[in-house]
């Protein structure tokens, strides 16, 4: 027992030793299962005075690095085209679409008001000058890359809060700060910075809630309980991959979680629901609250008529200022209107000539009059409402949903008429054509057609309803698609019965009532725009964006797979110019990105070893080191993994910068191995430890001078690294052909003026 004793002594002050302290409390309590302990944790005063030498070094050329010559290009780049257009959007109060949530173009749109801009201009293509356009591009420039560099101080500071010493902190914000994707996302006006920014205040916020631990309930704890779910709410109001943010939080909510269950910490199962409900209040109350609000402000703003009008339902377009659905009037029986395909936008067209008897595969035709999609306006794309029962004509009563109709063409006065008779161009699908009125009755059936609203409500109306004619007899819908007729048709669309009725493109609108009364139409349109609930409308802009972001399949030129991100195989060409031969050119840094990669299979290597060791009772880590690789370092590889991996279960197209959350991970993580092998203490093998015993430890020195030496080595390739690919960061000088030729370091990487 007396050995034991001393061994723990002599342990304790190893620990003290190896252990880098942390400036939030005076003592911190440890835990390991079963067993608790206290640990110092105060730093010194010249410790802390380093520390925050070094902390405002790494900002101040953080600062240089985004904002060195950030008044070029004096044009747009690349994406500017799109959030600098919905940053004026913004200032008009003009809706628009877009996949991702609100809150990053709304901090844009927020900077150009407070700078003066007007939101005159409209970001319509890469090149377009700001000069000329009088456009403040400078100030909206400064947002994203202030958010930009105030990221390594928090990477930093993160570091620190972990426990990792001060070399390890400098070398993980230098890899970042010195990063040229890092550095070139964001310096210009786009969404990544905030992102970024968001996201690593959500990794520091839960470090110092998790460092208070063992004072749960205290005003310190709720703070940062708090900070941390409003940072991951923001994180996600960016961009919809925030929620890979919420998914590493909550990996390790869930595991700590599960420490506090263990019968060995002595909580109550009451005492346990309050900490599940307190996180549960913190972490998903709180974000979802504010995600909530964000969308509210959004459509507070944005109550004007805009081009992301025609995403939305009729419904949701009402409650704009000067949407034409607005202005809808109220179809009746009796009303001569025209119909248009909402794909298209062609006519519902007929005119007295007829299908050939025999069309060019040999197949037979009715030979009746022809019915086309026209897109040009026409008497002839005009047809009257009438009611299926010629006793009861409902002259003046609305049409309603799933009411049955005829459609007389009112030039030809024929009814439209479908049938079980192949279309001219789809053998599959129904010819549809016209029955004239001097015929007899014994067609009647046939000319019989059901409307099916989907939106606008349960009447029809102009310009807010659309619909599906589904024909009474066959239960074909009427369809057209962008295929011609042959000359015989004059190459207008084909207009014929599609089976399949559940096709979004078979919907049809009206956009006029021909000879309505000019008195009714000024009382229609004058009236106010109609209110709608929020929570109907953030659903259904919700469903839209996940449904548009999915269908991002089509494939681009500087696309590639998130199995080539790490590994640097392909960039994103940004801008040109061929009279300077200037461009910007999208690449991270070759150097840090490559060695990064090393540093995660570090990390898969070590944690098997390790695992594998203890199995057989021999203890390779100091047990501060110990904790500190799998609840700080694995932390951080956790949130590499969950920020890159989801990538390759998505089927939109993706891009390199979408691997940039997950490069600021992979460079903590590097730094943390760096630090686990050059500055941390190392046990020595013993036996498995009981309860109450600690395993005797053997200290191996390093000498600091290795430490520092390897962190000056790599600090200074990855600098060289940056530094040789900065004029492809900034676009700021011309390269040569045979400088593009060096730096040409792997073929998929696309440089303009190479040769």
């Amino acid at each position: 027992m007396k050995g034991s004793k001393m061994a723990d002594s002599s342990e304790s002050t190893l620990r003290q030793r190896s252990t880098t302290p942390t400036v939030a409390q005076p003592t911190e309590t440890a835990d390991d299962g079963d067993r608790k302990e206290v640990v110092t944790s105060v730093f010194t005063p010249a410790e802390q005075r380093q520390s925050l030498v070094v902390l405002l070094v790494l900002s101040l050329i953080a600062f240089g690095t985004r904002f060195y010559k950030i008044y070029e290009p004096d044009e747009v780049v690349f994406d500017e085209v799109h959030f600098g257009k919905f940053a004026s959007y913004y200032i008009r109060g003009t809706y628009f679409f877009d996949v991702h949530p609100p809150l990053a173009k709304m901090m844009l749109g927020a900077m150009g008001y407070l700078i003066g801009y007007d939101g005159h201009f409209l970001f319509d293509n890469i090149g377009d000058s700001y000069i000329s356009n009088n456009v403040p591009y400078i100030g909206l420039r400064a947002l994203p890359a202030s958010l930009g560099a105030l990221t390594v101080p928090i990477i930093y500071m993160t570091m620190r809060e972990a426990g990792y010493p001060i070399l390890t902190c400098a070398l993980a914000g230098f890899l970042v700060t010195f990063d040229n994707m890092l550095v070139t996302q964001t310096r210009l006006i786009l969404l990544d910075s905030m992102l970024v920014f968001f996201m690593v205040c959500s990794i520091y916020s839960y470090v110092r809630f998790y460092k208070t631990r063992n004072n749960p309930f205290s005003i310190r704890w709720w703070f940062w309980l708090i900070a941390t779910g409003v940072s991951i709410a923001m994180t996600t109001s960016v961009k919809m991959v925030g929620l890979f943010t919420v998914a590493t939080i909550g990996v390790a909510v869930v595991w700590d979680l599960w420490v506090l269950l263990d019968i060995r910490r002595g909580l109550t199962m009451q005492e346990f629901m309050k900490h599940f409900w307190a996180r549960a209040f913190g972490l998903i109350l709180v974000p979802i609250i504010i995600y909530l609000f964000w969308f509210y402000v959004h459509f507070a703003v944005l109550t004007h008529s805009g081009p992301g009008d025609d995403f939305m339902s009729s419904e949701f377009q009402e409650t704009l200022h000067g949407n034409s659905m607005a202005d809808g009037l109220y179809i009746k029986y009796g009303d001569n209107i025209t119909i248009r395909h909402k794909d298209t936008s062609v006519y519902l067209h007929s005119h007295p000539h007829n299908y050939p008897l025999r069309y060019d595969d040999g197949r037979i035709s009715s030979a009746g009059q022809q019915v086309t999609g026209y897109e040009h306006a026409d008497p002839n794309n005009i047809w009257h409402i009438a009611s299926d029962d010629p006793n009861d004509p409902k002259t003046g009563q609305q049409v309603m949903h799933k009411d049955v109709i005829r459609l007389l063409h009112v030039a030809t006065s024929s009814w439209l008429l479908t049938h079980d008779v192949a279309s001219p161009t789809m053998s599959t699908n129904e010819e549809i054509t016209t029955y004239s009125t001097d015929e007899d009755g014994s067609r009647f059936n046939e000319t019989t057609f059901q409307i099916h609203l989907e939106s606008g409500g349960d009447k029809l109306r102009t310009m807010a309803s659309t619909f599906k004619l589904i024909h009474m007899d066959t239960k074909v819908a009427v369809w057209t698609h962008p295929q011609k007729l042959p000359e015989w048709g004059f190459e207008q669309q084909e207009v014929n019965g599609n089976k399949n009725i559940l096709q979004k493109s078979v919907l049809w609108w009206s956009d006029n009532i021909e000879g309505k009364d000019a008195a009714e139409i000024e009382k229609e349109a004058n009236k106010p725009v109609k209110k709608r609930n929020f929570f109907l409308k953030f659903a259904e802009l919700q469903g839209k964006m996940f449904s548009h972001n999915a269908g991002l399949t089509g494939k681009h030129p500087y696309q590639s797979s998130p199995i080539e991100w790490p590994f640097l195989i392909k960039g994103i060409s940004f801008w040109t110019h061929n009279d300077t031969r200037k461009q910007i050119y999208l690449i991270g840094n070759p150097i840090g990105m490559w060695v990064a990669v090393a540093g995660l299979a570090v990390i898969v290597g070590v944690t098997g070893a390790d695992v594998l060791s203890r199995r057989r009772g021999f203890y390779p880590l100091n047990y501060d080191v110990h904790k500190r690789f799998y609840y700080a370092t694995g932390f951080f590889f956790v949130g590499w993994a969950l920020h890159y991996f989801p990538f390759f279960l998505m089927g939109r197209a993706l891009f390199l910068h979408h691997y940039m959350p997950a490069l600021v991970f992979s460079y903590m993580v590097l730094a943390a191995v760096h630090g686990f092998m050059f500055t941390e203490g190392v046990d020595g093998p013993i036996s498995e430890p009981g309860p109450q015993v600690r395993p005797r430890r053997l200290k191996r020195a390093v000498v600091p001078v290795i430490a520092y030496g390897t962190a000056a080595i790599l600090m200074a390739w990855h600098l060289g690294s940056f530094l040789f690919f900065a004029p492809l960061t900034y676009g700021t000088s011309a390269i040569d052909v045979p400088g593009l030729a060096r730096r040409k370091l792997l073929s998929q990487w696309e440089f303009h003026f190479a040769k």
